[in-house]
């Protein structure tokens, strides 16, 4: 089987546009959370979310084509533009029938779908928009990657939950190993600010209600944590097999070395309590590495801030690690940047890169006093230097869908 190398990073996220604002506001500690700007929430019982701020579409495409692109196929065209530059990979006829896509999501065009719905009733039939479907359609993330960079190898695309971004480097990495394609461009995307998706959540008692302190709202792992932080934004990898990229003299973040995907068979929304099928998860993505737990230097967690989750977690984590739970860092990024969704495991592989790259762990902030339930080692606060080899990310969904990735720092 073909190693596999993460080349190139791009991110889209509510404390950055690309990558490295994101890493160095991530690392700083900066919260990305606020009262919502997108529309206006005063109807509603959450009122914060974590926006991505200041994002032009003609910043990163075509504006002709972003017209008709719904928000969440616009980050990921900027996502993987970004991604593609980063490493460096030019994209012509010799090489684009070996290069796919695997770009995934957890709702789709949302705004879209809402907007469209109003349109109908209020002002007919003759008014909805003719590109609502191929807008809204959950699949047209990867289609616009495909069609903006003219890629022709296999253009994929999941709809997994919170689990989405973190199952395609996992599916990526198949592809990769079986030499089916060169090149991946892997990552998730979402952008479902929408008053009927926050009132939703907000229903169904999953978002904290902490809307004076929104800074504060997203606590994971800590006893006053009162629920997830809505949020948007897209995370991308180019993945090459080891052959390609040192082929062309490629940098290299690090190797994608192992993953795995399964699920609860539970509850909608809950998780099994205990984690079981997120120890399954974990341990076959280590098997699938070729790595001992003890191997482990860092966990990025799926660390939602939800009583749930994160007792979930934490038992999960201490089930697959045992007593050398306790010696490995363990952080959540949704602290800052809230709970992404689709993109949320993506963004974390970015998070994962860069924390290998730059041997950074970066911190859980808010983390002020924490629930007696979740006693490892979470990085409170302060980002904290340490010699990373391996990093796992944990993503996990409703629906009972779990996907881990597991990064190695690489060597030849």
């Amino acid at each position: 089987m073909h190693r596999v190398v993460v080349t190139g990073l791009g991110a889209v996220t509510p404390i950055g546009i690309g990558y490295p604002e994101f890493w160095r506001n991530l690392v700083a500690g900066v919260s990305g959370v606020a009262r919502i700007t997108a529309f206006d929430p005063s109807d509603l019982e959450v009122q914060i979310a974590a926006e991505v701020k200041g994002f032009d579409p003609k910043d990163h495409m075509d504006f002709k084509a972003a017209r008709r692109m719904d928000r969440f196929a616009q980050f990921a065209v900027a996502a993987a533009g970004e991604a593609l530059r980063d490493a460096g990979l030019t994209i012509d006829d010799s090489n684009r029938d070996r290069i796919g896509v695997m770009l995934n999501t957890g709702g789709g065009g949302i705004q879209t779908l809402t907007r469209e719905v109003l349109v109908y009733h209020e002002r007919g039939p003759k008014r909805v928009s003719p590109f609502f479907i191929p807008m809204f359609a959950p699949n047209m993330g990867a289609c616009q990657v495909s069609i903006t960079y003219g890629i022709t190898g296999p253009v994929l695309a999941s709809v997994a939950a919170c689990a989405a971004g973190t199952q395609a480097f996992v599916d990526a990495l198949r592809m990769l190993r079986l030499g089916e394609v060169d090149v991946m461009i892997a990552g998730g995307t979402e952008a479902g600010m929408d008053p009927v998706a926050v009132a939703a959540f907000g229903n169904m008692g999953a978002l904290s209600k902490r809307n004076d302190e929104p800074e504060k709202a997203s606590r994971p792992f800590d006893k006053d944590r009162d629920g997830f932080v809505f949020g948007e934004g897209a995370g991308v990898l180019v993945l090459e097999t080891e052959e390609h990229a040192r082929r062309r003299d490629a940098r290299i973040y690090c190797e994608l070395a192992g993953g795995a995907v399964t699920a609860d068979a539970f509850h909608i929304s809950a998780p099994l309590p205990g984690g079981a099928g997120a120890v399954r998860a974990m341990r076959q993505a280590l098997a699938s590495a070729g790595l001992s737990p003890e191997e482990v230097n860092y966990i990025c967690a799926h660390g939602t801030s939800t009583p749930l989750n994160d007792v979930a977690e934490t038992e999960a984590i201490k089930a697959v690690f045992g007593e050398a739970a306790y010696r490995i860092p363990v952080s959540s990024p949704k602290s800052m940047i809230g709970h992404l969704v689709g993109a949320a495991g993506a963004v974390s592989g970015v998070v994962c890169a860069l924390a290998i790259r730059d041997n950074m762990i970066p911190p859980t902030i808010n983390l002020d006093e924490p629930d007696p339930l979740c006693d490892l080692d979470y990085v409170p606060h302060t980002a904290r230097p340490a010699k990373l080899n391996v990093a796992i990310a944990n993503a996990f969904g409703f629906g009972g869908q779990n996907a881990v990735a597991v990064f190695r720092r690489y060597e030849e």
